[in-house]
């Protein structure tokens, strides 16, 4: 456990640029995905687009799940002492 927060504190200082970057890759991410149900699917409209996500899109949207959860942990991370 001491190692760890011995590697957590070599790198925090760098966790603000990285998630920077993160973030302006998943505003692009984002914005580069095909238009679906918008808000519709958020109120109880049904979406059936993820089941007909195909090549490229797929790979994007699965990218920018991934990149969510890692800008997740490392918002986690830079909360470490």
């Amino acid at each position: 456990m001491n190692t760890l927060l011995e590697l957590v504190s070599k790198v925090k200082p760098y966790l603000p640029v990285v998630q920077i970057v993160i973030s302006l890759t998943l505003i692009g991410l984002i914005l580069i995905q095909p238009r679906g149900d918008a808000l519709g699917s958020a109120f109880g409209q049904s979406f059936a687009g993820i089941g007909k996500l195909r090549g490229a899109s797929k790979v994007v949207f699965y990218f920018t799940i991934a990149l969510g959860v890692i800008f997740i942990l490392l918002a986690l991370v830079n909360l470490l002492p």
